[in-house]
């Protein structure tokens, strides 16, 4: 694809314990046999796998253009087993929301474990081509939850962060606390604020200025019910640096993330060194 190669990897998962799919694209610079290229990690929404941004975003052009590899893990576990599992739409299987389970019934749900240690690990074994030590990473949605918060606590890890309608304050939102109930259990209100809210981790952050690149659009059904974008900025004030930007007339949708697409990787490769 545009000189480069989709590939699609299944492996078996040490942190979630079962078989989980991720899929890369290899940019042409890449097979050229000169210096190894950054990497994006791309985190999904609720519902969605590892192929949604792969075949929906039309990232790959500019990731070809630009010399940077993108990686795009799935949601979450599947086929554990776990009575409910597959009840709802926006809790359990499709919905691991990018954090470490500690309800009992739902332990094998650690998705924040697995992007941050054990898929870089498994990227770097598999395709020795990529330069998994110079890395970003982005998300849609409760992808954009999982990119703000894993970025936070890991400033070290990665050169900028962005996201497309991210649950930016999930323990004020209806899909984070319903999330942080199940996965966290009892007391998870003072758990969540600590660990997996963007807004409260922005609050208490001390590290170097992150940029963040964050897109909203005016007509998303969720805006203001479950986004909440405005806490995010006013908690990242003076302590990351911040471009959010207010897409007029853009909803929740692939729509939205293609047309803005290109802006992102273009940010990207600018802090991995790989832009023009």
């Amino acid at each position: 694809m545009f000189g480069g190669l989709v590939r699609r990897y299944q492996h078996q998962s040490e942190e979630l314990g079962c078989s989980m799919n991720f899929t890369l694209f290899v940019p042409p610079a890449a097979a050229a046999g000169g210096a190894k290229v950054p990497v994006i990690y791309y985190l999904s929404g609720l519902t969605c796998t590892d192929e949604n941004f792969t075949i929906k975003a039309g990232a790959q052009r500019k990731a070809a253009e630009l010399g940077v590899a993108l990686v795009a893990p799935d949601t979450s576990p599947r086929g554990l087993g776990i009575e409910g599992e597959d009840d709802s739409w926006d809790f359990g299987t499709g919905a691991g929301f990018y954090l470490d389970a500690t309800s009992p019934k739902w332990k094998q749900y650690r998705m924040y474990s697995y992007i941050t240690r054990e898929l870089p690990a498994v990227v770097r074994a598999t395709a020795p081509e990529l330069d998994v030590g110079n890395a970003s990473i982005m998300g849609h949605s409760m992808g954009g939850h999982g990119a703000l918060t894993i970025a936070l606590k890991n400033p070290a890890a990665f050169k900028s962060v962005s996201a497309f309608a991210p649950i930016c304050n999930p323990t004020q939102a209806p899909w984070g606390q319903k999330a942080f109930a199940g996965y966290l259990g009892e007391g998870w209100e003072s758990a969540a604020a600590e660990q997996y809210d963007a807004t409260e981790l922005a609050k208490r952050y001390d590290g170097p200025q992150l940029p963040v690149l964050m897109d909203n659009g005016t007509d998303d059904e969720y805006l203001k019910t479950q986004l909440h974008p405005w806490a995010f900025e006013e908690a990242a004030k003076g302590k990351l640096a911040l471009q959010s930007r207010m897409q007029e007339g853009y909803d929740h949708s692939y729509f939205a993330i293609s047309t803005f697409i290109d802006d992102h990787i273009a940010f990207h490769a600018k802090h991995l060194g790989a832009a023009a």
